[in-house]
């Protein structure tokens, strides 16, 4: 059982920058395809970005590419979400998630089997 615990929002300003973090509970986590994603309200779970389990392979949704950057600390269980730009669009509650049965990209939410409990993201003009 993986547990996954995000922390990092807030309010900020449109420009602004964020970091998120999201530590799991088990060392399972370091083999494991990790990702973020994002939901607004009304709207449906956004994929923002997927890295593989060693961190060096990353995948981008279009709306984030440029200005977000996920990184991962295999040693700390952590993986972090830089989010630098913001716009008042990426106002939501942003979700870590993780699929221990791949070590690649993972886009599908459909393939992970862990998320956290969100962390609200707000942008204020």
């Amino acid at each position: 059982q993986v547990q996954l615990v995000e922390s990092g929002g807030g309010l900020v300003q449109a420009g602004g920058s964020l970091r998120l973090s999201c530590a799991a509970s088990t060392r399972t986590f370091s083999r494991s395809a990790m990702g973020w994603f994002r939901q607004a309200p009304g709207k449906v779970r956004q994929f923002i970005v997927g890295v593989n389990w060693s961190g060096g392979d990353t995948y981008y949704a279009d709306s984030v590419k440029g200005r977000f950057t996920i990184s991962r600390d295999n040693a700390k269980n952590t993986v972090y979400l830089q989010m630098n730009s913001l716009k008042l669009e990426d106002t939501a509650n942003y979700y870590c998630a993780a699929a221990p049965k791949y070590e690649g990209l993972v886009v599908s939410p459909l393939l992970y089997d862990y998320w956290g409990q969100g962390t609200q993201v707000t942008v204020s003009s």
